[in-house]
């Protein structure tokens, strides 16, 4: 009913409200699908209209509260797991070609099913997984290269209209870049906080090295954010009793994410 009434249309997308990896989120093409759904998740989630666009980016920004101006550190663009035919091998058979996708296939086989003995024709592309995680198989591509004035603007102007957003990542499915440069045909479908990971270090281009440079690069961002937005009474830092019952409550929420 709630569905109906806010006028969303099928198909959707169903994520936990508090998520981790993309896990357990799901495309739901009818009232059946989401009725299953509901019933089988054990905590709160999120409903979402399917977004029509082809690409996804992650883009981190962050801003000192003193600051009129943000910063984008880093751009991730997402490469979905997918195969494409030959007019001979089954989706199957292309899988196991596929580094990323053999990785995956236990899984592809119980959303697929049958589908999975499918023969593509010559160059038929198929997507396995339209969710940009490089948990479930895509590719991660640093385009920190791509920072410019124009994107900067446009992703000033979003996090702005979010109160007392700082620090973290945008995901982004986008029709083609330029257009997300001049804030068009795009939609954020999640803004993660202090927990987001700069994503860009997942290109298989970089070493270790790299990652861990980048990890304390943000850490240190978010500390000097952290400090500049204390306030005693109005945004007193956590305490340590709550700091371990968060830690408690991650954990079971972790577990009931990884049990499906």
């Amino acid at each position: 009913e709630q569905v109906q009434r806010m006028g969303m249309k099928y198909p959707l997308i169903g994520k936990p409200d508090i998520g981790l990896k993309s896990l357990l989120v799901k495309k739901l093409e009818n009232e059946i699908d989401l009725i299953e759904y509901a019933e089988k998740l054990k905590m709160d989630f999120l409903i979402q209209e399917s977004v029509p666009y082809e690409n996804e980016v992650g883009i981190f920004y962050y801003r000192y509260p003193n600051q009129e101006k943000g910063n984008i550190s880093g751009i991730v663009k997402k490469e979905f797991l997918s195969v494409t035919g030959d007019g001979i091998s089954t989706i199957e058979q292309l899988v196991l070609k596929n580094k990323r996708g053999i990785l995956q296939l236990n899984k592809l086989r119980k959303i697929h099913g049958g589908k999975m003995d499918s023969i593509l024709k010559q160059d038929e592309k198929f997507i396995l997984v339209p969710y940009g995680s490089h948990f479930r198989g895509a590719k991660f591509t640093d385009a920190g290269n791509q920072i410019d004035a124009e994107l900067l603007n446009t992703i000033d102007l979003i996090c702005k209209k979010v109160n007392g957003f700082y620090y973290g990542r945008l995901d982004i499915l986008y029709h083609n870049w330029e257009e997300l440069k001049q804030g068009k045909n795009f939609s954020v479908i999640e803004i993660n906080g202090a927990g987001s990971e700069p994503t860009h270090i997942y290109d298989p281009r970089h070493p270790i090295f790299f990652a861990w440079k980048e990890i304390i690069r943000h850490w240190k961002i978010l500390y000097q954010i952290s400090k500049m937005n204390h306030h005693p009474k109005e945004r007193p830092y956590m305490s340590t009793k709550a700091g371990l019952e968060m830690f408690r409550q991650d954990k079971i929420h972790k577990a009931l994410l990884l049990e499906k």
